[in-house]
């Protein structure tokens, strides 16, 4: 079913129709200055389409939610969900297709973003079964895809920019249309920006954004001129959906209308000077009430001696020192029994369930604690330290084979590379040596502490560019990796083998 909309008319007086459907292909940017006609624009599109496709506005400022009442679209206020529940919300919305206004008026910026993200994830992750055709309409897109990092945080900002851009990239998989409205091209980001097929470009001043928009429309560098003389409600109309050319329009009325609207000259008030002054200097009825009691404060602290001050430290110091010195001094012993004692802390922080999928940073905390438990110093062990000696235990080497000079030169070889390479290294080092078959995906998965197969897949792939490994494709769909630092290679394995049942003893990564 092909729907016209009627936007307006043409320089001619011909009425232009934009094509619903092409529309719902293609996307709209809109760009105009504040006053320029952007909202009225907006407006008049979704009154002329409420009738054929679902609807969702994100509005920034309140402006649309007078569509309710004429169209019933349902106002989701954002002062009563949280974010969570927001996404949930429009799971539903798409699931009943039912036209939303989600109104972000009287929150700040970030949470403005924020919120609009959940929301729009929420329309995008929804089934499969629920991708109805739907028009996104986000109106100061700027906002919500800055093309440059503002005052808010960054994960915010991420969040927002994630959420615009699978809006205007994945979006028509999905049955989601974006129409974008901007005061500025240069403030919106131009991954965004760049997947819109139709435009309507409205009045604006400053030379970057006229020589954008003339380079989207298609147009010399000399007719940007032309920008800074539309008329308000006066937009250039170019893409597959209205025209095929640039073609001036002048946006038809609307029937309803926003509760913002420009500013009218009112006559002032009829006052005498002495009236006035009366009315702003003597308080009001209610003024005069009497307000709840300030709460009390403390005086604020008198100014510290901070000689006064450089003496208790260092007398603390001393008191300190003094108390280490009397506990009982923690014996050398052998530099040998030293390392194997640390080896044991460490086997004891590996069998500990779920070891294996938590983070290096989480696992050396909890090293250092059972050193102190142990009267170990732990912090002989810095941080690259404690991973490359990770790696060697989660490898699983019996001790054996650890003294021998094969297994030595392969950790001389892992101690070359990156750390997220290491243990996966040694793990394919061990196979090597052992000649046993190529480590599984779920196996290399639990080596880089993940549960994910396809992180492991993307780690060897990455492995074999950086020339650490060489992946052999076997017949009936096995597997075998040669190490170059050793010449040798795997034995054959299955790579979509289930990784080995964890021990008795939770040993994660004992040899069976």
């Amino acid at each position: 079913m092909k729907v016209g909309i009627d936007m307006g008319v043409a320089t001619d007086g011909k009425p232009v129709l934009m094509d619903l459907e092409e529309l719902l292909a293609t996307r709209l940017l809109v760009q105009g200055n504040s006053g320029s006609g952007k909202s009225h624009l907006l407006r008049r599109l979704l009154e002329q389409s409420a009738r054929h496709v679902q609807q969702c506005v994100v509005d920034p400022e309140g402006d649309f939610v007078t569509l309710a009442d004429k169209y019933g679209h349902v106002v989701v206020d954002v002062a009563e969900h949280s974010e969570s529940s927001l996404q949930r919300v429009a799971a539903r919305v798409r699931q009943h297709r039912v036209s939303t206004v989600l109104n972000l008026e009287g929150v700040d910026v970030e949470a403005q973003m924020r919120l609009a993200a959940a929301y729009l994830g929420g329309l995008f992750d929804a089934e499969r079964d629920y991708w109805y055709p739907m028009l996104v309409v986000v109106d100061e897109a700027q906002l919500f895809a800055p093309a440059a990092a503002g005052e808010v945080s960054d994960e915010a900002r991420k969040a927002s920019l994630g959420a615009m851009t699978n809006l205007m990239c994945r979006g028509r998989k999905r049955g989601l249309a974006g129409i974008i409205a901007t005061q500025r091209l240069a403030k919106l980001a131009k991954n965004v920006a760049a997947e819109a097929s139709n435009f309507l470009m409205g009045r604006t001043f400053l030379d970057i954004d006229m020589a954008r928009a003339a380079d989207l429309l298609g147009m010399e560098r000399r007719q940007a001129e032309m920008f800074r003389d539309l008329a308000r409600g006066h937009f250039v109309a170019l893409g597959p959906a209205v025209s095929r050319r640039p073609l001036p329009v002048t946006i038809g009325t609307v029937e309803t209308a926003g509760r913002g609207g420009s500013p009218k000259l009112l006559p002032l008030p009829d006052a005498a000077p002495e009236d006035a002054r009366d009315l702003i200097l003597t308080p009001s009825e209610e003024e005069l009430a009497a307000p709840p009691p300030p709460a009390k404060r403390s005086p604020p602290p008198p100014p510290q001696d901070m000689t006064h001050l450089l003496r208790l430290a260092g007398q603390r110091q001393a008191e300190a020192a003094a108390a280490q010195a009397a506990l009982p001094e923690e014996p050398e012993g052998d530099p040998a029994e030293l390392e194997a004692r640390l080896d044991e802390v460490l086997r004891q922080v590996l069998s500990d369930p779920g070891a294996a999928f938590r983070t290096d940073a989480v696992l050396y905390q909890d090293f250092l604690v059972r050193c102190r438990i142990h009267r170990l110093r732990g912090e002989a062990l810095d941080m690259p330290a404690f991973r490359r000696r990770l790696s060697v235990l989660r490898a699983g080497v019996d001790e054996a084979r650890e003294e021998s000079p094969e297994w030595q030169q392969a950790v001389e070889a892992a101690k070359s590379l990156p750390e997220d390479m290491q243990g996966v290294f040694l793990l394919l080092a061990r196979a090597v040596l052992a000649k046993a078959p190529c480590p599984s995906d779920a196996e290399v998965a639990r080596a880089c502490g993940s549960r994910s197969p396809g992180r492991a897949r993307r780690l060897l792939s990455y492995m074999e560019q950086r020339g650490v490994i060489v992946l052999r494709a076997q017949l009936g769909g096995l597997r075998s990796i040669a190490l170059p630092h050793l010449g040798k290679e795997t034995a054959a394995g299955d790579p979509n083998a289930a990784a080995p049942e964890e021990p008795g003893d939770g040993d994660l990564f004992a040899v069976a």
